[in-house]
């Protein structure tokens, strides 16, 4: 019994939960105060986000360096050493401190 309530205050719902659910992509401020206009939208909840140490990426509890391994909260004090599994996920899929340029390549 009870109920947990995030951060930001955001509160769990054991049943129909909508939030993050791969249909709405809107961060919990989005929620609460609307989108931006076009060409200013928030990257993540917290706007503005973080300033991310050169050469890493936020990975939600701190920054990780890939070429040390070692994960480091927002004061930058030690967290933990990422295993294998978390050093992919977070190289996949977390913010990372530089921008990369794609190119389209037409189909041929």
């Amino acid at each position: 019994q009870g109920k947990y309530t995030f951060a930001d205050g955001l509160e769990y719902e054991d049943k129909e939960w909508h939030y993050c659910d791969g249909y709405d992509r809107r961060f919990y401020a989005e929620i609460c105060s609307g989108l931006k206009p076009a060409g200013i939208s928030q990257l993540t909840n917290l706007d503005p986000p973080r300033k991310i140490p050169k050469g890493c990426y936020d990975c939600g509890d701190g920054f990780y360096n890939p070429e040390t391994r070692v994960i480091v909260d927002y004061k930058l004090r030690f967290l933990r050493n990422a295993d294998d599994e978390e050093h992919e996920w977070i190289t996949r899929t977390c913010r990372k401190a530089w921008d990369e340029t794609s190119e389209h390549k037409p189909k041929p």
